[in-house]
């Protein structure tokens, strides 16, 4: 099976790691600067590299698509692979505005394309046995908290590469926690309250969100974040009727009220989305993320940015450019 990378960026790097010793060959790689390109090839191994998406979506060779790239560029770039009739897997978010969310859902539907989605918090083995309780009635879920601080008033990402694209707070780190809370509460849930920060001077975008979010049943997920925090802060905690799970993701370390304990690194639950995608296309099986089941955290986040439109009015920010 021939895989088409585009990005080569950190998630470029960890799903061709993923790929690394598995039965596929790495074929082409997609990149926005000439050298850039080459050298991740040449690093990895990919057969051929190339700065033009179209050319490698022509290439009949070419099996399965993995985007990679950034994040405002997601939904422009699986259209085309969908049009293609590749088989797609989308690093998250899926897109920036619901609209394109559900558009791109909704052609590969049309096309009967196989089309993934990388959320890896869903693919973390901890989690699997608390939603199995939580779903079976045994230990309900009570409350869901998601935190992501980090410092971010220059556009350097989290391996030190000073990236040509912006970060968005709302549309990308909270999509993860989002729609972890959401399957988690088995997809129950609508927006309570939200705060989104007005625009930095510096940067241009909002740097503060609050989500918060309540289901049917009296259960909450609340969200909060900061790109102005001097400390690292990614985590999650679960609250059940009989324990509380707090899941580092710095530190790959599980805390109950038993104790802590390690538990895989957020590289190795990626991993697993990637693998079971090329398993999901080889067995004509759905892969473990399908495309519709985000669009339920992609209409929280889009509930949130009308409320921010509201308020700043709708308009095109740095990482966000909204469609024509």
């Amino acid at each position: 099976m021939n895989i088409c990378m585009v990005g080569y960026g950190m998630m470029g790097v960890w799903h061709s790691d993923a790929l690394q010793g598995q039965d596929v060959r790495l074929h082409t790689l997609v990149g926005r600067r000439p050298e850039a390109a080459r050298e991740f090839a040449e690093r990895y191994g990919y057969a051929r590299w190339t700065v033009d998406l179209d050319e490698a979506l022509a290439d009949p060779e070419v099996d399965v698509v993995i985007v990679a790239s950034p994040s405002e560029t997601h939904p422009a770039f699986a259209l085309k692979s969908i049009a293609a009739g590749k088989p797609t897997l989308l690093e998250i978010p899926i897109a920036m505005t619901l609209e394109e969310a559900e558009a791109v859902v909704a052609a590969a539907e049309a096309a009967k394309v196989p089309f993934g989605l990388v959320h890896p918090m869903r693919l973390q083995p901890d989690y699997a046995p608390i939603r199995a309780a939580a779903l079976a009635g045994t230990d309900p879920i009570r409350h869901i908290t998601g935190r992501f601080y980090i410092h971010r008033l220059s556009n350097v990402g989290a391996t030190g590469y000073h990236r040509s694209w912006t970060d968005n707070i709302l549309w990308h780190h909270f999509a993860h926690f989002v729609d972890l809370g959401l399957w988690l509460l088995d997809f129950e849930g609508e927006l309570a309250y939200s705060f989104l920060g007005p625009l930095h001077p510096q940067t241009g975008i909002p740097m503060e969100c609050i989500l918060s979010i309540e289901t049917p049943r009296n259960q909450t997920l609340l969200v909060s974040g900061s790109y102005h925090s001097r400390e690292r802060v990614y985590d999650s905690m679960i609250v059940t009727d009989r324990q509380s799970y707090r899941l580092d993701i710095l530190r790959n370390q599980m805390v109950t009220g038993d104790g802590p304990v390690a538990v895989a690194a957020e590289k190795d639950n990626l991993a697993l989305v990637t693998r079971d995608f090329v398993t999901a296309v080889r067995e004509g099986r759905p892969p473990a993320v399908p495309g519709r089941s985000v669009l339920p955290a992609m209409r929280v986040l889009d509930a949130a940015q009308r409320r921010w439109d509201a308020i700043h009015g709708r308009q095109s920010l740095p990482g966000r450019r909204l469609p024509d």
